[in-house]
């Protein structure tokens, strides 16, 4: 026995030799992603309560680092407070910092401009576009039409019918009070335009004036007056549609709440609809969403004092048999507040 001992002894092998031998385990990791985008919406794993509802529209296909610095402008909170210190406009305060793109409204500068990339603008809901000018080399930012992709190609033809626009006055004068001349200016005035109307490019993001646009056109970024910026329209996946048209006067559109309302036909328009139209049905999920939007709480009037709101005040739910009322006294469903009617305007909006 003590024999067999010291030759299994003998035998023995060191721990190097033994974990050279021995297999290494194998240890595979799988990289779960905690989110899922369809092309449509971002949604996320439910990690946590205010991720389970939580749904964003993609921008998978935007730029993923930031603007050009040049095109924005630092933006000053306020918090809701004046310069008194007062807060005048209520829930308001706090989320990130941002910047403000400076983005072009007019379109005035001519020729051909190229799309760089697609940006993400946290100053609104629609998206944007970054253009660069192919013979100046000038970059700047528009509203990206629904469409629209890097690589494209957009213009501006409100440069051009600037010069024609000019005879409008010419135009509305009665043909017994202008002169031969005044006549056939206005006629090679009416030629031009039509050549113009003849060469001009009807494409997904090009801007012209309304009197170019053929009637049913869908478009956006609409213009009210022929120097102005266009004020209509510019939100996400909002658009309006060319009723009515001319070389003079005004022109007539229907916007998506159902009105219609007329435009002068030298103003701006853009072809197409405004791009990320799924925002409409994004879900914020939780109310920390909110904060970082810079949205504070908002406190309901019925769980108010009396002297802090018209519903505040008595014992339980109870608003004093009133109807609903801002915390200044004015009526907050179904009020009247226009006191005039708008001389542009054709066909108000469906009323419930």
């Amino acid at each position: 026995m003590l024999a067999l001992r010291r030759a299994l002894q003998g035998c023995t092998l060191s721990a190097a030799v033994f974990r050279a031998a021995a297999p290494k385990p194998t240890l595979s990791i799988r990289l779960m992603s905690n989110t899922k985008d369809d092309g449509q919406f971002k949604t996320w794993k439910p990690l946590a309560p205010t991720l389970r509802q939580r749904r964003m529209a993609s921008r998978k296909d935007l730029h993923k680092g930031g603007p050009v610095r040049e095109l924005t402008v630092a933006k000053r909170r306020t918090g809701g407070r004046n310069n008194t210190g007062r807060i005048t406009c209520r829930h308001r305060g706090g989320g990130a910092k941002r910047r403000i793109r400076l983005v072009d409204f007019k379109r005035t500068v001519p020729g051909p401009q190229q799309v760089i990339r697609l940006e993400y603008d946290p100053g609104r809901t629609a998206h944007i576009a970054l253009i660069r000018h192919m013979e100046s080399g000038e970059m700047s930012y528009i509203l990206a039409p629904a469409g629209l992709k890097p690589g494209s190609v957009v213009q501006s033809y409100m440069r051009v019918s600037l010069d024609v626009a000019t005879g409008g006055a010419a135009q509305q004068l009665g043909a017994e009070e202008m002169s031969v001349s005044e006549r056939m200016e206005a006629e090679a005035r009416a030629e031009a335009q039509a050549d113009i109307a003849s060469k001009v490019n009807v494409e997904v993001g090009n801007c012209l004036p309304l009197k170019l646009i053929p009637i049913g056109t869908t478009i956006h970024n609409i213009g009210l007056n022929p120097q102005g910026r266009g004020q209509l329209a510019r939100s996400a996946g909002a658009s309006a549609q060319l009723l009515f048209t001319a070389p003079t006067g005004l022109a007539q559109i229907k916007l998506m709440s159902g009105e219609i309302r007329r435009v002068p036909v030298d103003a701006c328009a853009t072809i197409g609809q405004v791009s990320n139209a799924n925002h409409k049905h994004e879900k914020l999920g939780g109310a920390g969403a909110r904060r970082r939007r810079g949205w504070r709480p908002t406190v309901r009037g019925n769980a108010m004092n009396t002297h802090d709101h018209p519903h505040g005040g008595g014992r339980g739910k109870s608003k004093g048999n009133k109807h609903p009322r801002s915390p200044w006294g004015k009526l907050a469903k179904g009020g009247k507040t226009r006191h005039s009617k708008n001389p542009m305007l054709v066909r108000g909006r469906p009323r419930r």
